[in-house]
C-alpha cells in the first residue's frame, strides 16, 4: 500500500502532517528504509550534541530517541489489537510522563539505536504478517478512528518528524 492511497478518514487530523510528509511511499518498504536512514542519521550526530537541549524544559536527543521508541511500541500495540479485530477503545498516553520516567540521558547512543532497531524489526514482521483486510481494519485510539495501515505510516512519519526537529533545532 502506498501512503498517497491512504484515505484521510482512517486517522485523526492531528496525524496528517506525519502522513503528508512521507510523499508517495510503500508501507513495508519505507518501514525498512526509514529504519536504516534513522540509524545512519543519528550515528552522524556529533557526540557533544546528544545531551544538548535547545531550550529550558526541552528533551535532549537521547530522550527524543527514547520517545520515538516508546511511541512506536504503543502504535504497534494498537496496530496488533485492531488487526486482530479487537474493538476495545484504546487510551492515549502522555508523552511527557513517559520521557520523564526513562533513563534515556544515561544510556549510550548505541544502546538506544539497538533498541530502536529491535522494535522496528519486530514491527516489520508484524506489518508483513497482516492481510489486506487486517491492514484496513479500523479501531479507536485516543478517542479517534484509526486504521492499522494508517498506524504504520504514522510510525514512519513520527520518526521523520523528529529527525527534522534534530536538524532544525539541535544541529
Amino acid at each position: 500500500m502506498m501512503s498517497t492511497q491512504l484515505p484521510t478518514n482512517e486517522y485523526a487530523p492531528f496525524y496528517a502532517p506525519y502522513v503528508n510528509a512521507l510523499g508517495d511511499v510503500n508501507l513495508i518498504e519505507e518501514l525498512e528504509i526509514s529504519l536504516h536512514d534513522f540509524i545512519r542519521f543519528v550515528q552522524n550526530i556529533p557526540m557533544d550534541k546528544f545531551n544538548y537541549r535547545y531550550a529550558e524544559g526541552k528533551w535532549d536527543i537521547k530522550e527524543i530517541i527514547q520517545h520515538v521508541i516508546d511511541t512506536e511500541r504503543i502504535f504497534a500495540y494498537r496496530a496488533l489489537r485492531i488487526s486482530r479485530n479487537d474493538q476495545t477503545s484504546l487510551p492515549g498516553f502522555d508523552e511527557n510522563d513517559y520521557v520523564n520516567n526513562t533513563q534515556a540521558t544515561n544510556r549510550s547512543i548505541q544502546d538506544l539505536l539497538t533498541e530502536f532497531s529491535a522494535v522496528r524489526h519486530s514491527n516489520l514482521f508484524l506489518f508483513k504478517s497482516l492481510s489486506e483486510e487486517q491492514l484496513k481494519r479500523i479501531g479507536t485510539a485516543s478517542n479517534a478512528a484509526i486504521s492499522v495501515r494508517a498506524i504504520g505510516f504514522i510510525m514512519i512519519g513520527h520518526q521523520k518528524h523528529h529527525q527534522k526537529v534534530f536538524q532544525e533545532r539541535y544541529l
